[in-house]
């Protein structure tokens, strides 16, 4: 026991978070299927520990689907809809939830365990209660998020969606740090200055624009406006502006997608600058300079999937594919944040 408390890493301590943090990946690749799908307003109710069990019986189908067909997106979007079609749909979102009491589970009780045993770093304890805290919140905003297309739309509100992924990502970020940390141990020296603030600001325009992608995706805009490098022919959709500024930010297809594609473009550039700036850096640690690199790859191909989805009007293999993308793409810029921190 002393020496686990003493110790500042733990192999065992990683290996969950690295398996928590596999399984947030697996969520947010889910949670795309269920957007792409239409399915995120199927299940109508918010029951944490019940609801972990489907309709169990013709009865049970049957008041679910009476449910879903009280909500505007059953009649003005899925009006006919069969029972069988209803549970094509409802799986989806059934298994969302159930991936997300899965992570709940697979962290609280390891969690527990460690604490008793005296595995986790002291100087992760806290971090590690905070992830916990921040995982049942998720559940929280995610029965917000689909509580705003019962009545009055019939999506979710996109805004609501981008919290939702956000704080996902956000999860995956800290969860992915955390693992490293307790893999290494703190670090015995501090990375120049210069090298930890640019990362920095790196990581957080990579969330930014996983953010952006949300966006899109709350407004279907991945479907409209599908030539490249243009916009329906123009540079500058002529649809760009909104009513009013939010509207304009977050709910118009045409600027909304133009966003998102601004920011690939502006973090392609910042990437091959930051890649080829590390390369020349020969004090920078090689692992930092391979992690550069590993980045731009990511990038790049992350980039191929957007134009590729976008081409192809997001058919749904594709679009979870660009929406792992983005996952792969925030580990690989976490683990160069994490790597500049260390020399």
């Amino acid at each position: 026991m002393t020496s686990f408390l003493r110790s500042d890493r733990s192999t065992p301590v990683a290996v969950w978070l690295a398996v928590v943090a596999a399984l947030i990946l697996a969520m947010v690749v889910v949670g795309g299927a269920t957007r792409l799908t239409g399915s995120g307003l199927s299940i109508t109710e918010w029951k944490p520990i019940m609801g972990a069990l489907p309709p169990m019986s013709d009865a049970a189908w049957a008041e679910a689907f009476a449910r879903y067909r009280e909500i505007p997106q059953y009649r003005l979007v899925n009006v006919g809809m069969t029972l069988n079609e209803f549970k094509g749909i409802f799986w989806w979102e059934w298994g969302h939830r159930l991936l997300g009491r899965l992570i709940g589970v697979v962290f609280a009780i390891p969690f527990v365990v460690f604490l008793i045993r005296r595995q986790i770093p002291r100087r992760l304890v806290w971090r590690c209660a905070g992830l916990l805290l921040l995982g049942g919140l998720q559940g929280v905003i995610g029965w917000w998020m689909v509580a705003s297309g019962l009545s009055e739309r019939v999506s979710v509100a996109p805004e609501r969606l981008t919290v939702h992924l956000g704080l996902a990502l956000a999860l995956f970020v800290m969860t992915v740090w955390t693992a490293l940390d307790a893999w290494a141990g703190k670090p015995r020296q501090q990375a120049p200055t210069r090298w930890r603030a640019w990362a920095l600001v790196f990581l957080a325009a990579v969330f930014l624009q996983c953010l952006l992608g949300a966006l899109v995706a709350g407004t279907d805009a991945g479907f409209a406006y599908n030539d490249w490098p243009l916009m329906a022919g123009q540079v500058f959709p002529r649809d760009y502006a909104g009513e009013g500024l939010w509207q304009t930010l977050a709910h118009n297809q045409a600027s909304v997608q133009l966003h998102h594609r601004i920011g690939a473009y502006l973090l392609a550039i910042a990437t091959v600058l930051l890649a080829v700036f590390a390369f020349r850096d020969r004090l920078l640690p090689i692992e930092a300079r391979r992690a550069a690199w590993l980045l731009a790859g990511v990038v790049a191909l992350q980039i191929m999937l957007g134009i590729a989805a976008l081409i192809l009007v997001v058919p749904l293999w594709l679009g979870l594919l660009h929406q792992a993308g983005a996952v792969f793409l925030l580990a690989a810029a976490t683990l160069f944040v994490w790597r500049v921190r260390r020399p």
